[in-house]
C-alpha cells in the first residue's frame, strides 16, 4: 500500500511572534520543523513525505528538507494541503496530513492513524475532553453545559484514503472557516473516525508551548539544560597566507598566521561549543604541537568538536560570532560565512549569527596587525 505523508508548514505563527517562521524555532536545539520531519522520515516507512512551505522558504528549504518533496503553502491551510496534494504520486492509496508545529508525535500514533483510515476511509486523532465543558455567549455568560463524554479534541495526524481526501480539498475553495482537513470531510459527506490521541503531541502555538515542549523532551533530571559557552580567538595578519574565515576564502592582500589555516572563526566557534559542554579547549584536542594539524583545516576540526559535543549528549542551541577586523569589509561574505558554519555544527544557518565590527583604529587590531574574534555557542542536552 502506498502511503504519502503531507506536513502543513506553509504558515507564519504570527501568534508566536519573532522575526522567523515558527516551524524555525529551536525546541532543544533542533528547529521544530526538523523535528517533525524526522518523525515521519524515521518512523513509518513512508513512499514519500511532501512539506508545504511559506514561498521564501520553499525557494530555498533549509537542508535538512533534502529527503522530502518540497511545495509552496497558500495563504490558508487548506491551501497549502491542496498544493501539497497536487503534488502527491498517483499511485498514493492512503495520506497522512500533519502540522509542522506538533514535532512531539508518535510512531505508534501516526500507525493507528492509518489504520483506522484504511478501516474507515478517514481518521484523526483526538484527545477526549476531561475537564467540565461550558458554552458561552459574547458577555461570557454560561449558555451551557455540554456533555464532556461527546468532545474530543482534534489533534493531527488526520489520515484519509485518496478518495475521500479528494472529496473534502474540492470543497475548500468554499469552505472559508474550515480549520482541519477533517472538518471539509464531514462536509463532503463523510463520516471520520476517531483514534486516540497523545496529550504529548501539543502543538506549538506560543512561547509558552514551547517552553512546556521543552519540558517533555527534556530527559530526567535534565529539565532546562541549558549552557553557553565563550570562545575567542586572534591571529596576525602577515602577507603570503589566503585570509580563511568560517571556512571562507576572503580576497586581501594578506592573511592569518598560524600553525593550521588560522581561521579565527573556526577556533573561537570550537572553543565556545567546547567550552559550554566542558569538554576541554581547542588547543586540548587540536594542539599546535603535532604535526598532523599542520595546514589543517579548521572547518575540520570545527566539525570533529560538535561531534565531540554531540557525544556528550547536547545540541547546538545557537552560535553568535563578532569578528574584529578593520580591513577587509565582511559584509559581502557574513552569508556565506554562516551557512558554512552552519554545515559543519549540523544545524541551520538561522541558528548562526555573524557580525563584523572595527576596533576604530585602537590596538594591533584597530592597525590592520590582526583579527580578533569572539563567539558564544548556547547547547542544550538532547532528547
Amino acid at each position: 500500500m502506498h502511503v504519502s505523508a503531507i506536513i502543513a508548514a506553509g504558515g507564519r505563527g504570527s501568534r508566536f511572534g519573532g522575526t522567523q517562521p515558527k516551524q524555525l524555532q529551536p525546541l532543544g536545539g533542533v528547529p521544530i520543523l526538523k523535528r517533525t520531519v524526522d518523525a515521519f522520515l524515521q518512523g513509518y516507512g513512508f513512499d514519500e513525505v511532501i512539506v508545504a512551505l511559506p514561498p521564501e522558504l520553499a525557494a530555498e528549504p533549509p537542508s535538512y528538507l533534502d529527503d522530502v518533496i518540497v511545495v509552496e503553502g497558500g495563504e490558508r491551510r487548506q491551501d497549502s494541503v491542496a498544493n501539497a496534494f497536487a503534488a502527491v504520486a498517483p499511485s498514493s492509496q492512503v495520506i497522512v496530513i500533519h502540522d509542522a508545529a506538533r514535532p512531539l508525535v508518535s510512531s505508534a500514533l501516526i500507525e493507528r492513524t492509518i489504520d483506522a483510515a484504511v478501516r474507515h476511509g478517514a481518521a484523526i486523532a483526538a484527545v477526549q475532553a476531561t475537564d467540565t465543558i461550558k458554552r458561552g455567549d459574547e458577555s461570557r455568560v454560561i449558555t451551557g453545559t455540554l456533555p464532556r463524554h461527546e468532545i474530543f479534541l482534534a489533534q493531527t495526524p488526520q489520515a484519509f484514503r485518496v478518495g475521500v481526501l479528494r472529496a473534502a480539498l474540492a470543497l475548500a475553495s468554499s469552505a472559508s472557516d474550515a480549520t482541519d482537513e477533517a472538518m471539509l470531510a464531514e462536509q463532503a459527506g463523510h463520516r471520520v473516525h476517531l483514534v486516540e490521541g497523545d496529550p504529548r503531541n501539543l502543538k506549538i502555538t506560543t512561547p509558552d508551548d514551547l517552553d512546556m515542549a521543552e519540558r517533555l523532551i527534556a530527559p530526567p533530571g535534565r529539565t532546562g539544560s541549558i549552557r553557553i559557552g565563550n570562545g575567542y580567538d586572534l591571529h596576525r595578519l602577515v602577507a603570503g597566507r589566503p585570509l580563511i574565515l568560517g571556512g571562507i576564502t576572503i580576497p586581501f592582500e594578506k592573511g592569518l598566521d598560524g600553525h593550521s589555516d588560522a581561521d579565527a572563526v573556526c577556533h573561537a566557534v570550537t572553543d565556545a561549543i567546547l567550552g559550554a559542554a566542558s569538554a576541554g579547549d581547542i588547543g586540548r584536542h587540536f594542539p599546535d604541537t603535532d604535526p598532523a594539524w599542520k595546514g589543517a583545516n579548521s572547518v575540520e576540526m570545527l566539525t570533529r568538536a560538535m561531534q565531540m559535543v554531540s557525544d556528550a549528549g547536547y545540541s547546538i542551541a545557537n552560535v553568535d560570532v563578532v569578528v574584529i577586523a578593520q580591513r577587509p569589509k565582511l559584509s559581502p561574505h557574513v552569508d556565506a560565512m554562516r551557512a558554512s558554519l552552519a554545515r559543519a555544527l549540523g544545524i541551520d544557518a538561522q541558528q548562526v549569527s555573524v557580525k563584523g565590527k572595527t576596533n576604530e583604529g585602537l590596538d594591533s587590531t584597530g592597525a590592520g596587525e590582526s583579527i580578533a574574534v569572539h563567539a558564544v555557542a548556547l547547547i542544550q542536552h538532547a532528547s
